[in-house]
């Protein structure tokens, strides 16, 4: 069955049920980034396959919201299917409110699954749709009754990390939370995000591709702690831990109930990450605050633990990404190899490294034009091959115990343009000047973006993304609060960079049918000197991959530049040489020369 009629068949249960207007975003009941097969309803029907979208469905049209990291993927995807693409953040493009606000009419009913829809975004639909007197129904997921053969629900077993390798037991963190939720003058807590009730129970599972995490709830009193979780998931490790701990184990599908049940309480809870329909069961018989989890934070400052064995693991990272890139540069031309093999490639010598676990998301490689689709995975089928011209970019990671890794490098594989090279350059110097920075205690992102976006926008050219996002500890690739951007909007966070915050820093051109560069290290912020002006801060590296020579020209570069290069370069040999053999050594050797 086609785009154009899973629509048809969508649109005529609206009809039945007088729906006019219907939302499926891209989200299963926990507001995860990624997504488990069971909940692409919105790829089911659209067929665009980036990792964020939300389709919005009338009677008679059909139109997708997607950010620039999908604009070129969702424009080839949407193809003939008759959706119209609306291209997030872009001049005189409406968001979905303002589009829902001018075209329901008034008395009009908003139909979503509000399992999938956070409290926060369905408190703003109703406000900004009261003047119109529109009804929201958001008992029925009238989208996944129509899906045939929809997966099941994910549900792997629970593992619970060895003791000494998070560097706080379940213990501390449980008496940190409550700490949070006294300062909110709060006696409950309600917990949805994934990855945050991994951190706080330190347990992983394996419920979505790449992301450690199984489908669960916490709750939290001042005494009690239950985890909601499938019971297929749970094993005997999993018993004896909650035992242990004091935590009472229930079967996942019995939130809901349970909720009902709380009554006198007052509850804390993410509204970003709690769905709209946990929210207005609380609403009937408790007092909800609606503020960050605690673990937000907690989580996202590693301790020394954790920084000590991410490190390790970085190194070790570091090095199979090196290998890699010796292994493409001696082969390319003289073997065939594509985007697809490239990649596996890269991908088995990850695995090769000691403590891997899995990927930390698919990998990415792509080969000249494709490598300007920010999130382009290849495939078996659809691949291009790889010739010794032009540029690869691969962008990839790993989850180990000790720590989760992504790190980008472009390769030169032949000739390249000059405004190529110069596109190269920028990007490099962009990289390695946020890397250098020197800031304040009390910065945030927004603060520090212009350093690596300034020398591509002085070429009046930009990347539709931000330089930098958290990275998770043996977690999610992607978490918050930190984050690194120079535009917030609406519903964004916004944090302070704190001592033990672990980030990535990524700038990038992207260039339609033609070329997509990103070097990416990921970094960790330090206290550095504190003086009459203040806390100064700075990032320690724990990327250490080369950047490729032969896209460089320093004619670009100014000299302090130029020296923070060979500076990064001369530590990539001291740091990587030691895991490589005596011919990929010399190869190095000569890829980190001073330039």
């Amino acid at each position: 069955m086609d785009v154009k009629e899973k629509i048809r068949q969508l649109q005529q249960k609206m009809s039945e049920e007088g729906i006019d207007f219907y939302l499926i975003p891209t989200a299963d009941y926990h507001n995860s980034e990624y997504v488990n097969e069971y909940f692409k309803v919105r790829e089911y029907f659209s067929g665009f396959t980036g990792s964020n979208g939300t389709l919005v469905l009338s009677r008679t049209n059909a139109g997708l919201w997607t950010d620039g990291r999908y604009f070129i993927q969702a424009e080839k995807e949407l193809e003939g299917s008759g959706i119209t693409l609306f291209r997030m953040q872009e001049e005189g493009v409406p968001t979905i409110k303002e589009y829902l606000t001018k075209q329901m009419q008034e008395g009009g009913t908003l139909g979503f699954d509000g399992r999938v829809v956070t409290a926060s975004y369905g408190l703003e639909l109703e406000e900004a749709l009261q003047d119109k007197k529109i009804t929201i129904r958001y008992e029925k997921d009238l989208a996944g009754s129509l899906w045939a053969g929809r997966p099941p629900m994910p549900c792997a077993p629970v593992s619970v990390l060895p003791e000494g390798i998070c560097g706080q037991d379940t213990a501390g963190k449980l008496a940190q939370v409550r700490e949070g939720m006294k300062e909110k003058q709060c006696s409950a807590h309600l917990l949805s995000k994934l990855d945050d009730i991994m951190w706080l129970l330190n347990i992983r599972g394996g419920d979505i591709e790449c992301n450690p995490v199984a489908m669960s709830y916490a709750y939290l009193t001042m005494t009690d702690c239950f985890l909601f979780i499938q019971e297929q998931a749970v094993n005997s490790q999993l018993r004896e831990y909650a035992s242990k701990w004091g935590i009472t184990l229930k079967e996942y599908g019995e939130i809901e109930a349970f909720l009902r049940e709380r009554e006198e309480e007052k509850v804390l809870l993410d509204d970003a990450n709690v769905s709209y329909t946990l929210y207005q069961i609380l609403q009937k018989k408790t007092q909800t605050v609606k503020a960050v989890n605690p673990t937000e934070k907690l989580k996202a400052v590693k301790n020394a633990v954790e920084l000590e064995n991410m490190e390790k693991v970085y190194l070790r990272d570091s090095a199979a990404l090196t290998k890699f890139i010796y292994w493409i540069k001696k082969n390319i031309g003289k073997i065939s190899m594509n985007e697809y093999t490239a990649a596996m490639h890269m991908d088995s010598l990850r695995r090769e490294v000691e403590g891997f676990l899995d990927l930390s998301f698919p990998t990415i490689c792509g080969y000249q034009e494709n490598a300007a689709m920010m999130h382009y995975e290849a495939t078996e089928a659809d691949n291009r091959e790889l010739a010794p011209e032009g540029m690869l970019l691969i962008d990839s990671g790993g989850q180990y115990l000790g720590g989760t890794t992504d790190v980008t490098r472009t390769i030169v594989l032949g000739e390249i343009s000059e405004e190529i090279r110069r596109h190269f350059t920028a990007v490099a110097v962009g990289m390695l000047q946020l890397t250098n920075a020197r800031f304040l205690y009390g910065c945030t992102g927004r603060n520090l973006d212009i350093l690596a976006r300034m020398p591509v926008w002085d070429m009046n050219i930009d990347y539709k993304c931000g330089t930098g996002h958290g990275i998770g500890y043996m977690l999610n690739v992607h978490e918050g609060p930190q984050n690194i951007r120079w535009r917030f909007t609406e519903n964004m966070k916004e944090a302070v960079i704190e001592e033990g915050m672990v980030i990535s820093n990524e700038p990038g051109v992207y260039k339609e049918g033609s070329h997509g560069i990103r070097t990416e290290n990921i970094i960790v912020a330090k206290k550095g000197e504190k003086n009459g002006d203040g806390q100064f801060m700075y990032f320690d590296t724990l990327t250490y991959v080369p950047i490729d020579l032969d896209g460089i020209d320093v004619s670009y570069m100014q000299k302090r530049d130029i020296e923070r290069l060979n500076a990064y370069h001369a530590a990539v040999y001291e740091k990587i040489s030691p895991y490589l053999d005596e011919e990929e050594c010399e190869w190095l050797k000569e890829a980190t020369r001073p330039v």
